[in-house]
């Protein structure tokens, strides 16, 4: 499925509009991932658990946005957003959450 972050795809004629699609992922950190990652917010430089979380993530949240856009008859997704948000619940640690968006068109192939 050909995708775009910007309103057209160059080349590609779209021929329908089918409507905005959403991919959402909230993973939860576990205690041992939580935990290293609040000693590298200590000592400072990049957390590694972190960006692996985010990476997973965000995949998925496109996949299940692209999944989406088949079932409503799309070939392409224009405007795609990718949103982060990070959940702290007490006591049970840090949940990550991920928001695809985009809108589901038809191109002539």
């Amino acid at each position: 499925m050909i995708m775009s972050t910007s309103s057209i795809l160059q080349e590609k004629n779209i021929k329908e509009y089918r409507g905005i699609v959403f991919g959402e992922v909230i993973n939860g950190i576990n205690f041992a991932k939580d935990f290293a990652i609040n000693v590298t917010n200590f000592i400072g430089g990049r957390s590694k658990e972190y960006e692996e979380e985010l990476v997973n993530s965000r995949a998925c949240a496109i996949k299940e946005m692209m999944e989406r856009a088949k079932k409503i008859g799309a070939n392409a997704l224009i405007g795609v957003k990718i949103d982060v948000e990070t959940i702290s619940v007490e006591d049970k640690g840090t949940m990550l959450m991920v928001v695809a968006s985009g809108t589901a068109v038809v191109v002539e192939e």
